[in-house]
């Protein structure tokens, strides 16, 4: 039963990948990603305002670690992703989300000295490669030619800003329940994304983006989070992580059930050769440097 929590949270996830890929006919980047955050604000407010309040001065001590996390994972992960699906598929976007758990580990060694081991060096070639071979469409040699496209390129930067905010929520360790720290973040990225708002030509809701927008705001912004801190409380973070590799996976069946993509080869080797690299360094954790770590190094990377 426990495992509910995370597979939810992920199918969830997945769907909104494929959500953002439907916006891409239906409303501007820079509207969705608007009201997606203020919808998710208004919604959290009767439940959370009046602890916040409470809490202001801890917020007011903390204000610029709050700002730079409502940034990273509210307005640059988000909004490039919306930017990002007019140009990539959303089973690309699903590949992409799937090696979350690997980017915040290597961003990890830096940040948070985690102990380099063997699986994230494997992972990390494999996983390269696999995305090589999925952008070049199989030709690998093409890159060299054409280089990234922009929405491969947007993709990426939006999956680091990711992985280096839930890194900096680790190092930073604000002094704030979960839901009241997220709750300040979001308040950050409604003020942030508010001057591309205003410089957009059109922003109107109607029949067809009205959906996207409340699955946008809701599910995946208040519901999936909450899910996956339930699996984080239950099973631990390193076996919660792993969940994310059933991403591709959702997100491919939807994708051709609901968009009508179609699979390719190069999908199937390079989705697979990536996801083989992120399982990897996730499981094989065996250190890079020495054959043995003391009983100290081992317990922290554990917490990792």
């Amino acid at each position: 039963m426990n495992m509910f929590f995370p597979f939810l949270a992920v199918l969830i996830w997945s769907i909104n990948a494929v959500v953002s890929k439907a916006a891409t006919t239906a409303i501007d980047p820079a509207a969705i990603s608007f009201y997606r955050w203020l919808l998710a604000f208004l919604t959290l407010t009767p439940f959370v305002l009046l602890p916040v309040i409470r809490q202001w001065k801890i917020i007011c001590q903390h204000w610029w670690k709050l700002l730079v996390l409502g940034a990273l994972g509210m307005v640059l992960y988000q909004s490039l992703a919306y930017y990002a699906a007019h140009s990539i598929s959303a089973m690309f976007m699903g590949i992409f989300n799937s090696m979350l758990p690997l980017l915040t580990i290597i961003i990890s060694i830096f940040v948070l000295r985690v102990i380099p081991t063997i699986g994230i060096a494997l992972g990390t070639v494999l996983s390269l490669f696999g995305l090589v071979w999925l952008i070049s469409a199989g030709n690998p040699m093409s890159l060299l030619q054409h280089g990234l496209g922009h929405g491969e390129l947007m993709m990426l930067i939006a999956s680091i800003s990711y992985a280096l905010y839930g890194v900096l929520t680790k190092r930073w360790s604000i002094p704030l329940p979960n839901w009241q720290s997220l709750y300040v973040q979001i308040a950050f990225g409604v003020l942030l994304l508010l001057p591309n708002f205003l410089l957009t030509k059109d922003v109107q809701l109607n029949a067809n983006n009205i959906p996207l927008v409340l699955f946008a705001g809701i599910p995946a912004s208040i519901l999936a989070p909450y899910l996956w801190i339930q699996g984080v409380i239950k099973l631990g973070a390193n076996t919660t992580s792993i969940f994310m590799n059933l991403a591709p996976v959702f997100t491919a069946i939807i994708a051709i059930l609901v968009l009508h993509e179609k699979m390719h080869s190069y999908h199937l080797i390079g989705g697979g050769i990536t996801l083989l690299g992120v399982m990897l360094a996730q499981q094989l954790r065996i250190p890079l440097i020495g054959s043995k770590t003391t009983k100290s190094q081992e317990i922290n990377h554990q917490k990792t």
